[in-house]
C-alpha cells in the first residue's frame, strides 16, 4: 500500500502507511480477566449513512463506492486483534443471500502469523446474537474448525435454542426479553475468557453496548461523498443518549485520495466513562 495517509492528531506526523496501522495499537493487550476490551468499527459517509434500505427487498446495502481497499485493511487489522467477534443473525441471513461478504475470518496470511506470533488463535471464536434465532449457518464457520456461540434473550423461542444445541453451539443467555443486551453479553463472554472483543454487527448492537456501558473504542471512518436517499441506516438506533455517549478523539488521519474524487478520514474514539469495565487509554479536550 502507497504511504499516503497523513497523521492530523494528535499531532501532526506527515505521511505514514496504512499498513500495520491498527496493529501497533495492540488492542489484543488491552482486556484483562476483570474487563474485556469491546471495539467496534464503522464506515459512514458524510451525511451520516452506513448503509441504504432496499425496500423492495426488505433489506439493507453498503453502496460500493462508499467502500476502499483502505479502509477494508485497517478492518482486517482491527479483526485480527480479537479473540472473540460479535455478529448477528441480520448478517447471516444478508452473507447467504450474497448481499455481504465474508468477514467472519482472517484470510491474509500474514495476519493469520501475526496472531500466531502474538498468542492468539488462527481464527476468532463467533458470537452469533439473534432475537429470532432464524438464521442459516455459514459453513466457512466449520471449515476454519471456528468456536460459535448463539446469544439470545430468556423470553426467545426454547425449540430455536434446542435446534442450536443440538449443533454444537452453545446458547448464551444474555437479556431478560428475546433481544440481547451489552452487559448481559459481556459479562458471559468475561466468564468465558475472551479479553478482546470486535462487534461487527450493526446499529443495534452498538446501541446497546454504548448505553450499557460496555464498548471501550470505536473506530470510524468518514468517507467525504454525500450519499443521500431517504431510506437509510445510520450507527445507532434508539432514544437520545445523555453521558454515556460522550466520545474523546485519540487519532485521526486523512487519505486525501480515497475513495476516487473525494477522501476520507480513519478517527479513533475512546468512550469517556468512569465505570471498571471501560478502559479508557488518554483524554484529550474533544467531546461530542
Amino acid at each position: 500500500m502507497q504511504n499516503n495517509l497523513l497523521c492530523l492528531y494528535p499531532q501532526s506526523c506527515g505521511n505514514i502507511s496504512i499498513e500495520d496501522l491498527y496493529l501497533a495499537h495492540h488492542i489484543h493487550k488491552l482486556g484483562t480477566k476483570e474487563a474485556p476490551f469491546v471495539y467496534a468499527n464503522f464506515l459512514s459517509s458524510l451525511d451520516g449513512r452506513i448503509a441504504l434500505e432496499d425496500s423492495s427487498q426488505g433489506s439493507s446495502y453498503i453502496p460500493k463506492h462508499l467502500t476502499t481497499a483502505s479502509d477494508f485493511r485497517l478492518f482486517m487489522e482491527l479483526l485480527a486483534q480479537a479473540d472473540c467477534l460479535i455478529t448477528h443473525g441480520g448478517y447471516m441471513r444478508a452473507l447467504s443471500e450474497g448481499r455481504l461478504g465474508n468477514i467472519l475470518q482472517i484470510r491474509d496470511k500474514n495476519l493469520v502469523e501475526w496472531r500466531r506470533n502474538n498468542g492468539l488463535k488462527p481464527q476468532p471464536a463467533v458470537v452469533i446474537a439473534s432475537a429470532s434465532l432464524n438464521f442459516p449457518f455459514h459453513e466457512s464457520l466449520l471449515e476454519h474448525q471456528q468456536m460459535v456461540y448463539i446469544a439470545t434473550g430468556k423470553a426467545a423461542d426454547p425449540d430455536r435454542m434446542q435446534y442450536w444445541q443440538d449443533q454444537g453451539h452453545p446458547i448464551l443467555v444474555a437479556g431478560e426479553d428475546r433481544m440481547v443486551h451489552g452487559a448481559a453479553l459481556i459479562s458471559e463472554l468475561n466468564n468465558l475468557g475472551y479479553k478482546s472483543i470486535y462487534l461487527i454487527a450493526g446499529p443495534q448492537m452498538l446501541d446497546t453496548m454504548i448505553r450499557e456501558k460496555q464498548l471501550s473504542r470505536l473506530y470510524l471512518t468518514i468517507t467525504h461523498q454525500l450519499i443521500g436517499g431517504k431510506d437509510f441506516r445510520t450507527l445507532l438506533t434508539g432514544s437520545m443518549l445523555g453521558p454515556e455517549g460522550n466520545l474523546v478523539l485519540e487519532a485521526l488521519y486523512y487519505e486525501p485520495n480515497s475513495p476516487s474524487g473525494s477522501g476520507q478520514f480513519f478517527m479513533q474514539f475512546d468512550l469517556n466513562q468512569s465505570t471498571p469495565t471501560i478502559i479508557t487509554l488518554f483524554k484529550h479536550f474533544y467531546t461530542t
